[in-house]
């Protein structure tokens, strides 16, 4: 039996907890789009790096510290899972790979050696695709000073990850984070299921899914 939603609005429910006890109760859905822990260990207090002020103090991302098993992904039929690149050994062979080119292809601030690009392994049969937009620290093509989460991504990335699935109407993330694919889905008028396993983001990402403003049809 499926827990008591931590928090949902009739179209996008999130629950706080452990995907691996949740997934195996939840309903058909048509798009699994998510951001896992790679298992890198990487270092979420970009201080020490660059003086990002917001980023100080970050706690490290649970599960990032043991290598990623996708194989609780893997049931599913339409995946896409950033981060493939670093746990493609465990992954089917695939030739869809999506690209994330967050620097429009040049180094923006020197002395900054994060990834030029991130690549997500996909099931979906789109091919080999390229998304460009702008993403190193306070440099943006979008979202502006809105930082929520150290290995956060754009939501303009996750709506693109959903329109190149034909049919998407119910999107599943077990790894929401700050909820971005939460956002995502809610603005292009999709249902979602989110689950996270950290409370401190459970409850950022109810405060991005209720800001209702941001989901108004434009005129």
């Amino acid at each position: 039996m499926l827990p008591e939603p931590y928090w949902t609005d009739g179209r996008i429910t999130l629950y706080c907890g452990d995907c691996r006890d949740i997934l195996p109760l939840l309903p058909k859905v048509d798009l699994v789009l998510t951001d896992p822990p790679y298992g890198i260990g990487v270092d979420t207090d970009w201080t020490v790096r660059r003086n990002d002020a917001w980023a100080k103090g970050m706690r490290p991302i649970i599960g990032d510290d043991k290598p990623f098993d996708p194989d609780i992904l893997l049931a599913f039929n339409h995946i896409i899972t950033w981060g493939g690149n670093h746990y493609a050994n465990r992954l089917p062979n695939s030739p869809d790979w999506l690209i994330w080119d967050k620097r429009r292809g040049a180094s923006i601030t020197r002395g900054w050696n994060a990834p030029d690009v991130e690549m997500a392994w996909t099931n979906i049969g789109c091919g080999a695709r390229i998304f460009v937009y702008l993403w190193e620290g306070y440099k943006r093509d979008g979202e502006i000073g809105e930082h929520y989460h150290p290995t956060q991504k754009p939501v303009a990335l996750m709506k693109w990850c959903i329109g190149l699935v034909l049919k998407s109407d119910l999107i599943l993330d077990p790894f929401a984070g700050s909820c971005t694919t939460g956002v995502a889905a809610k603005q292009l008028g999709r249902k979602a299921i989110l689950i996270e396993l950290e409370e401190k983001y459970c409850e950022i990402g109810v405060k991005r899914l209720s800001q209702e403003e941001l989901f108004k049809t434009k005129p």
